[in-house]
């Protein structure tokens, strides 16, 4: 017998899938306190001012009430990937460092024959 039940196995349809929470606490709480703020200046305000300070209160109050930021994701995600680069770079540096160590050990102990002077070549 199964141990799991299959529906179990399921987390969420594309269609059910929440983003993730990426803003939290005091910055979830001045996002829609600044984005209710921004929409009642709009609504005051009327014109083309206005619609523009209603669209920024509006992404501001989305922002805070839904706890989810594309732009914080965004921003987290090419922090990410600068990192590995710089974890990657690092690596390889060290790896360069070794390599240079191990040749130059290599070469201390090796005897050459011939003229390979570059003060003295040899004349054909």
């Amino acid at each position: 017998m199964r141990d799991r039940n299959p529906v179990d196995l399921i987390e969420a349809t594309p269609f059910q899938s929440k983003p993730e929470h990426n803003v939290h606490g005091w910055e979830r709480a001045s996002s829609v306190a600044g984005g209710v703020i921004m929409v009642g200046k709009g609504l005051r305000r009327g014109g083309l001012f206005g619609l523009v300070q209603i669209a920024i209160g509006g992404v501001a109050l989305a922002r805070g009430l839904t706890g989810h930021s594309a732009t914080k994701s965004l921003l987290e995600k090419n922090r990410r990937d600068f990192d590995a680069a710089r974890t990657r770079i690092e690596r390889a540096g060290e790896e360069l460092g070794m390599l240079k160590s191990s040749a130059q050990a290599a070469t201390g102990t090796a005897t050459v024959t011939g003229n390979d002077s570059l003060e003295n070549p040899k004349v054909s």
